[in-house]
């Protein structure tokens, strides 16, 4: 039984221990993922293994296969249950990301970062697919098994191997592949590339780490970050900035300064997370060696999105919490829903690529903006009632995009807008009271079955997992 886990579900860790123990008390456990990182879980969980870093390889020892074998990349789809505006969007073979899993870990080893400790910390992380030919045969395959047309790249600094990403390039442009990729870069890594080669290598969405103009970290160093990000959105390429509130540095005297410039990106996502001593990382054992750990935080809070769980030198744990939803407050306040800024950043990639002499250019390019002119004009007509009267420069905004849409794509968005606008910003103030009552959602079960035997043909090794049906 295999159960691979981040921190913070540590206590769902412990609990299907009990369970598989209580069904198949002849089960051996093996937990793997981030949870590893916790110093004493064997000490937590009732488990037999206990994998920290690379999975694969410890597997396959132990299992007695080769370690050195080629990887074969499961299929996974990158979302399911997407919802917006209170309405639930309907999932079609191909409409959602394939994910790719091309390396683990990050050379560039920032101290709060989980990923880069788990695989090796600075300088080191793995390759599961060296060459952009490899990588380029995985979503080859992906793309026949899935029907993708979109792929969801999780490698945490995928534009830093340079040379992969310019052989996935070429294998692109070979087979006139056009791809749309959704990946993590530092922006040192993102200015190895002209705009030109990013458009082409499909690049649509990038996460992209804004901590602070005053952090040390090596990822930033030298970096205009407020004129890449300009250039990325007048290119169409959406960005996601993640935006560290608390680093060392940080005093309540300037941390409005600090969020204030990270707002200033106007990115089209803004992620703002605390500054998180994580186990397994080496902010970690900085931290602990200094005695600032906080006594008694639950593990399932230190996602980033509480507050504090060390004792910072100028702002306390409550603040910390405030000063964070702030953050996000001020961004949505001061630039818009993400829903808007999607639709704004996908027009400025549509008109200046529409008519692009490269064909796999055109192609997803309009690929990308097949909704705008319809659904995403319903849902700006929507965002625009909503806030004109809450927020009536956003709303203006909102408004001013709407039109050029309009204009780009005449009688159907107008259409689009009159019959679907009305209807989504029901739902958008219907899901508002539902939150607002206390409304959750859970993601489903996802069961699935690999080299599964019929029940009589395996009853030997399972006789505690399931009652065995008296006609067998």
């Amino acid at each position: 039984m295999g159960i691979s886990s981040i921190i913070v579900n540590v206590g769902k860790v412990r609990e299907m221990c009990r369970i598989v123990r209580r069904l198949a008390p002849r089960a051996a456990i093996v937990i793997g993922g981030h949870v590893t990182a916790i110093s004493e879980l064997e000490k937590m969980v009732d488990a037999d293994h206990f994998v920290r870093g690379d999975g694969i390889s410890w597997m396959r020892r132990y299992l007695g296969e080769d370690e050195t074998a080629p990887i074969r990349h499961p299929e996974i789809v990158s979302g399911f249950d997407a919802r917006t505006l209170g309405v639930k969007l309907p999932q079609t073979k191909g409409s959602v990301a394939a994910t790719i899993i091309p390396s683990v870990g990050c050379p560039m080893g920032c101290n709060f970062c989980t990923t880069s400790a788990f695989f090796g910390g600075k300088g080191h992380y793995l390759n599961f697919y060296d060459s952009g030919a490899e990588l380029y045969g995985v979503m080859s395959e992906m793309e026949h098994k899935l029907g993708a047309q979109s792929f969801f790249v999780m490698d945490e600094n995928f534009l830093l191997h340079k040379r992969r990403a310019m052989e996935l390039l070429d294998c692109m442009r070979r087979d006139g592949k056009a791809w749309a990729l959704y990946v993590f870069s530092s922006a040192n890594a993102i200015a190895q590339y002209t705009m030109r080669e990013l458009v082409e290598l499909g690049i649509s969405w990038v996460w992209m780490g804004l901590e602070s103009p005053h952090s040390a970290y090596l990822k930033l160093k030298g970096a205009d970050t407020l004129t890449l990000t300009r250039e990325l959105r007048q290119h169409g390429i959406k960005v996601l900035g993640s935006t560290i509130v608390g680093l060392e540095h940080h005093t309540t005297e300037n941390i409005d300064a600090e969020i204030e410039h990270a707002v200033a990106h106007d990115t089209d996502f803004h992620q703002f997370m605390l500054y998180t001593p994580v186990p397994g990382t080496p902010l970690f054992a900085e931290m602990t060696a200094q005695g600032r750990m906080l006594d008694g935080v639950d593990l399932a809070d230190i996602h980033g999105q509480d507050r504090f769980n060390f004792r910072h030198a100028a702002i306390s744990r409550e603040d910390s919490k405030r000063f964070l939803d702030g953050a996000f407050r001020r961004d949505f306040e001061r630039n818009g829903p993400s829903l808007y800024r999607i639709c704004r950043t996908t027009l400025e990639g549509w008109l200046r690529y529409k008519n692009d002499a490269d064909p796999r250019v055109r192609a997803r390019f309009a690929w990308e903006a097949r909704s705008l002119g319809s659904g995403y004009a319903a849902a700006l007509w929507a965002m625009e009632k909503y806030l004109r009267r809450s927020n009536p420069p956003v709303g203006e905004k909102i408004r001013a995009l709407r039109r050029r849409v309009a204009h780009e794509f005449g009688w159907l968005s107008r259409a689009a807008t009159y019959a679907l606008g009305p209807v989504l910003l029901w739902a958008a103030r219907r899901e508002r009271k539902r939150l607002a009552a206390g409304h959750t959602y859970e993601p489903q079960t996802i069961i699935e079955r690999r080299n599964w035997t019929l029940p009589e043909a395996r009853l030997d090794a399972i006789p505690t997992l399931l009652p065995v049906p008296e006609e067998l």
